[in-house]
């Protein structure tokens, strides 16, 4: 049975991926950001390529703006207390197999392979290539950008959308839901942070800004959070559809990348041990694994 599990595994992770070795390697023509990022943080670049989200009956149906959602409902997410993160090895590290589609150009694999590589820099968490695992990370490019939050099981989708997602922000974004994270704005103590102003919201998209009784770790509200919504998301008006508070000119909505806080909450998530070494920082070689 345990043979018949490992063969499926091998199988799941095998169709339609597409050979890692050499991307591993941080490189100055592929550095993870991009001048076609224009400026603009995850979650605007998110919206932007959404648009189509939804209209594809066979995909997940994706609400809160990029979040896919399973059957039935279920900063941490709720459900990192009830069993969906993903696990730890004994050495101290949580190794997620991913698999790439062959729908991506080299430029975006090494793109996509950089974000991935990203989390070794600075927590426990390796993103090792998919050989033979039951559970893994599949990135595909669907219709637009989203993740199911926290481990689901089997090949969970992960869509980075080639016409608008494959940006070092976004992949950090859309990982970081899959390790469990949700927005930022959706934190249970938000109202203390940012004001909602739902009436300038897209009618019907008012579900986005709803409040998660979230795992907070200790950490503080994180306006330079890569997971925090920008001011005039989902406006139809072009009003803001946040203001933070009490300061209403605090910057949101903006970051390019993780911030420290992202970070430490990662670490807490996980209970990663810190000072790891400059070797055990380096990204990890296909052959490693193989």
């Amino acid at each position: 049975m345990i043979f018949l599990f490992a063969v499926i595994g091998l199988i799941l992770c095998s169709v339609h991926s597409y050979p890692t070795q050499g991307l591993f390697e941080k490189t100055d023509e592929y550095p993870g950001k991009t001048p076609e990022e224009g400026g603009f943080g995850a979650s605007t670049l998110i919206e932007k390529a959404n648009v189509n989200v939804g209209k594809n009956l066979s995909e997940p149906l994706v609400m809160f703006g990029d979040i896919a959602v399973p059957t039935g409902f279920q900063n941490a997410d709720p459900c990192t207390a009830q069993g969906c993160l993903w696990r730890k090895a004994s050495d101290g590290k949580v190794y997620i197999p991913f698999r790439i589609s062959n729908q991506f150009s080299q430029r975006e694999r090494a793109i996509i392979i950089q974000g991935l590589n990203s989390f070794a820099q600075s927590t426990c968490i390796r993103f090792t290539p998919c050989n033979g695992q039951r559970d893994f990370i599949d990135i595909q490019s669907l219709s637009g950008c989203y993740s199911y939050v926290g481990r689901r099981g089997s090949g969970q989708v992960v869509s980075l959308n080639r016409q608008g997602c494959v940006y070092h922000s976004v992949i950090q974004h859309e990982l970081l839901h899959a390790l469990g994270f949700d927005h930022e704005q959706t934190r249970s103590d938000r109202d203390q942070h940012v004001r909602i102003l739902l009436e300038n919201v897209i009618r019907g998209m008012e579900y986005n800004f709803r409040k998660i009784e979230t795992i907070n770790l200790g950490t503080p509200y994180d306006y330079n959070s890569v997971m925090h919504y920008g001011r005039f998301d989902f406006s139809w008006n072009g009003q803001p559809t946040i203001i933070p508070i009490p300061d209403p000119n605090v910057a949101i909505g903006t970051a390019t990348q993780m911030s420290p806080t992202d970070i430490l909450r990662v670490n807490r998530l996980y209970r990663c041990r810190s000072g790891a070494s400059r070797r055990d920082r380096q990204p990890v070689q296909l052959n490693h694994f193989l």
